[in-house]
């Protein structure tokens, strides 16, 4: 399912930059529960919160996406 796949990807990727979820929540100006729930796959993302999140990483959206 595309929502867990994405929740991977993310949280593979916040892992590598040495954030925990509460930290680079903040960094991108979204709440904590929500970034968590979206790492879960329990979210259908909206495109803006998801460029927030590539904004956050320094990737672009296809970027952010590759693999998937």
């Amino acid at each position: 399912m595309i929502t867990i796949d994405f929740g991977n990807r993310i949280r593979e990727l916040r892992t590598k930059t040495g954030l925990s979820q509460e930290k680079f929540a903040l960094k991108i100006g979204m709440d904590r529960t929500y970034y968590a729930s979206v790492e879960s796959g329990k979210r259908n993302i909206a495109l803006i919160n998801i460029q927030k999140i590539a904004n956050g990483l320094g990737l672009s959206i296809s970027e952010l996406f590759y693999g998937l």
